[in-house]
């Protein structure tokens, strides 16, 4: 099936000869997976920059996340890549609208990950035998939906890479992520997209210079959200 074209340039947030770093748009996979279909990497070819290969990924996002996703431009940077994200090498930010609110305005979340079941592909739940799996997270706001119910703007900070890490954790500690279609509301029809944002992140490439720090802007979807947290205008 032929995809749309998706113009990703615009959304080229750092470039250098090992690496790029782009925003990713929600609701696309990032690859197409044992069952096929559209994913982002379709569109790659245009990141090439002169180069013989189209980037590949060096880590992945969920389909309805957005912001920042890191791609190696040839095999050596992917192999590097591989290494600082295996050994926790690089720091990542998400920022997260929650239904419910923490009583706390900081904490970490340290609570092991497993499978949910093989019917479940990548489905995941608390599991004491499971993943050590660690979050940080702090509330940048509060607020109120229409209906009144309390709303949360999180900053998460996972410690470990699990599938579906932050959502889960958010989910256990009383308060999904806004919009999630698995672990949260988002199975409700009218329900919104899920508000995660992959909002910055720090990869120390070279030893002999500074890290790349990327920064991706709030997607459209979660500021209505976030002002409802009193967080003031987003960029």
């Amino acid at each position: 099936m032929q995809t749309e074209p998706l113009d990703l340039l615009p959304r080229l947030l750092h470039r250098d000869g090992l690496m790029l770093v782009i925003d990713k748009p929600a609701g696309i996979a990032v690859h197409a997976g044992p069952k096929g279909g559209p994913s982002l990497e379709d569109h790659f070819d245009a990141l090439r920059f002169g180069l013989p290969r189209p980037p590949s990924l060096a880590h992945r996002l969920d389909k309805d996340t957005s912001g920042c996703l890191v791609l190696g431009r040839h095999r050596k940077a992917l192999e590097k890549l591989g290494k600082l994200f295996k050994h926790g090498r690089v720091d990542k930010t998400y920022w997260a609208v929650v239904e419910g609110a923490p009583d706390a305005d900081s904490g970490e979340i340290d609570l092991a990950l497993g499978r949910l079941d093989a019917t479940r592909g990548w489905w995941m739940r608390v599991d004491p035998l499971g993943l050590p799996s660690k979050t940080s997270w702090r509330v940048m706001g509060r607020g109120a939906d229409a209906e009144g119910r309390p709303l949360a703007f999180l900053e998460l900070t996972p410690h470990t890479g699990r599938t579906h890490q932050l959502r889960v954790h958010c989910q256990a500690m009383g308060w999904s992520i806004l919009g999630d279609p698995i672990y949260g509301s988002g199975r409700r029809d009218g329900a919104p997209p899920l508000h995660l944002h992959a909002r910055s992140i720090v990869v120390p490439m070279q030893d002999s210079k500074e890290p790349v720090v990327a920064v991706a802007p709030v997607p459209a979807h979660m500021r209505d959200a976030l002002q409802l947290c009193g967080a003031a205008a987003t960029d």
